[in-house]
Order: structure tokens, then C-alpha cells, then sequence
């Protein structure tokens, strides 16, 4: 308990965390701080960008082998699985229809890339190394979600002549298989891959040195988003808040075990962990809105945004890391 409560206290009182509560500070308070939209978009692409290109150099180093296949066979069942377990615990614990218990469910069987870039600062800034092909995880993890959730949404939606909605309109299929951030990732993994250790030792001073300190601003930039949507807690309800929190402790469990029988190390089980813990809030609100407008987003953004991204971020982190060094202890 007491390591636990000091990975807990390090993680809140780490430059990344303490930015973020800073931006939800002046977001709740109505402060004029504001960071100009291209800023954060150009903040964002910088740090798509230097986790994947970092990702390919370490699978370049590390090889191609069969564990690579096997990972990725694990990133897909997670994000297959999840969804149909928290439509389950959904559809028990509320009173949701089914088109919003199934556009909840997506979110939280995809993955929240800014989560994972957190948890990729928090191992970095303890010198811990993990797997470079677990960001071809996280961005394979982003689409199989969604069909699940359309799957999971089919059954209780039919048009006036009986038939049913289609599962993927062509829209939606380019938002999913298209989007910036999956787009930018497997370009930058697969540059980081062919280029190896000469790309590294061009791009370190881009992609390594400035890191954490953009990944804070950008933390900052979150927070302030964060704040401003509180009053949103209302519209989601207690027991949906509930849920936002043991989700992700169900889903870090599942790939916790999930990591550790194929053999990853400490750091690339505490990043599977956070992977299955993580709720998306950009692809996957996109995808349902065009493809399954019957749900609210009233209720699956505030739920995945301002819930369990700052329970992942300033709880969830250190305790799904403390979960991994006693498993890799063991």
C-alpha cells in the first residue's frame, strides 16, 4: 500500500499532472487562458508523430518475430472484447437504451491516444523501457471498437420498412480507417521502422528532447477542456460516473493478464494495461455521430473525457504500473 500510495503521490506531483490540474483550475474557474486551437492541433500531431516514430525505431532495433503477431492479435481482441463487456455492465447497471449503452461501449474498447502518450511520459520520466510494437497496438486498437459498438447498436435499430441500419456508411468508414491521429501513427511507426538507428539519431533532437515538455502544454491544453465541460456530470449521472471509474479498472485487469502471458515487460504491461483502460474521445464520438445519431453525445463525451481520461491520467496510471512490478515481481 505504501508503494502504491507513493507511485500515486510521484504521478500527481510529475510536471505533466500537475499542468493538466492547472488547465482544469482555470477551465472551472471561467479564466481567460486559453490555448489557440492550431496550437493544440500542432501539439497534438508533435506528439503523434514522436510516439510512433519512436515506436518504429525501438520494433527496427528490437526485430520483426512472433510476439509482434501475437501482441497484435491480443490489441484486436481487446478491442473486439471490451465493448461487449461494458454494454453488458451497462445495460445491468442503467437504464440506457441500447443505441447509447453500444455508443459507450466503443469508447471504451478503443483507446485514448493522449492516455497512452501520458503513460509513455510517466515510464519515460522513470527511465523505464518498453516494447516499441505496443504503439502498433494502440493504433490498431482504435477501429475494431467501433464495429463492435455498430454490432452491439444493430439489434435495437431498424428503419420504417423493417430493415436494418447499415453497420459502416461509407463516411464513417473513411473517418475510422482514415483519421488524422491513426493515419499520422502507423506513418511515423513505419518511417521509425525503415529508417531504425541512422532516423533516430537525425530525429532525437525532435522527437526525444522536447517530448515531455509539449506533452505538458498539451496536458495543460486537455485540462482546460476538462474544466470547462464539469458541469457536464449532471447530464451523465452518478451511476454513469461510477462506471467511467470501474471500467477502466476492468479493462487494465483484462490486459494486464492479457500482457503478461505473452511475456511483455514492465513497461510494456503497464501501456496494455492502460491501452484496455482507456476510453477514446476523438475517433470514436466522430464515428458514432455520423453512423449512430440516435445515441447522445451528451452522455458518451462528457463520460469519456472529463471522467475516466483525468481518472486514468492522475489515478489510474501509477496504480496500473504498481499492478505490472508486482506481476513482474511474481
Amino acid at each position: 500500500m505504501d508503494t502504491l500510495l507513493q507511485f500515486a503521490l510521484g504521478n500527481l506531483l510529475s510536471p505533466m499532472v500537475l499542468f493538466f490540474a492547472l488547465g482544469v483550475a482555470a477551465g472551472w474557474l471561467k479564466s481567460d487562458l486559453v490555448i489557440p486551437e492550431p496550437i493544440s492541433k500542432a501539439l497534438a500531431l508533435y506528439l503523434m508523430l514522436a510516439i510512433g516514430f519512436k515506436g518504429g525505431a525501438e520494433l527496427a532495433a528490437g526485430g520483426v518475430g512472433g510476439t509482434v503477431a501475437v501482441a497484435l492479435v491480443l490489441a484486436l481482441l481487446l478491442s473486439f472484447g471490451l465493448p461487449l463487456i461494458a454494454f453488458a455492465l451497462l445495460r445491468a447497471a442503467t437504464r440506457l437504451d441500447i443505441p447509447n449503452c453500444a455508443a459507450i461501449a466503443a469508447h471504451y474498447g478503443s483507446v485514448s491516444v493522449v492516455t497512452f502518450v501520458a503513460a509513455t511520459g510517466f515510464l519515460e520520466f522513470r527511465v523505464i523501457a518498453y516494447e516499441g510494437y505496443v504503439v502498433a497496438m494502440l493504433a490498431l486498437m482504435e477501429t475494431p471498437a467501433i464495429i463492435t459498438g455498430l454490432l452491439l447498436a444493430r439489434r435495437g435499430l431498424s428503419d420504417t420498412s423493417g430493415t436494418r441500419a447499415p453497420l459502416l456508411s461509407p463516411e464513417v468508414s473513411r473517418e475510422v480507417l482514415f483519421s488524422g491521429s491513426v493515419f499520422l501513427l502507423i506513418g511515423s511507426l513505419l518511417i521509425g521502422w525503415m529508417t531504425g538507428e541512422t532516423g533516430m539519431a537525425v530525429m532525437a533532437p525532435l522527437v526525444v528532447e522536447p517530448f515531455s515538455a509539449v506533452l505538458a502544454i498539451f496536458l495543460l491544453d486537455m485540462g482546460l477542456l476538462v474544466g470547462r465541460r464539469l458541469g457536464d456530470f449532471r447530464t451523465v449521472g452518478w451511476p454513469l460516473v461510477a462506471f467511467g471509474m470501474y471500467m477502466p479498472l476492468i479493462g487494465a485487469t483484462i490486459g494486464l493478464a492479457g500482457a503478461w502471458m505473452i511475456g511483455l515487460s514492465l513497461g510494456g504491461m503497464t501501456l496494455v494495461a492502460v491501452l484496455a483502460a482507456s476510453a477514446s474521445y476523438i475517433v470514436v464520438p466522430a464515428a458514432m455521430r455520423l453512423s449512430l445519431p440516435q445515441a447522445n453525445p451528451a452522455i458518451y463525451v462528457p463520460l469519456s473525457l472529463a471522467v475516466t481520461f483525468p481518472f486514468n491520467l492522475i489515478v489510474g496510471i501509477p496504480l496500473y504500473f504498481a499492478a505490472a512490478q508486482w506481476i513482474a515481481a511474481t
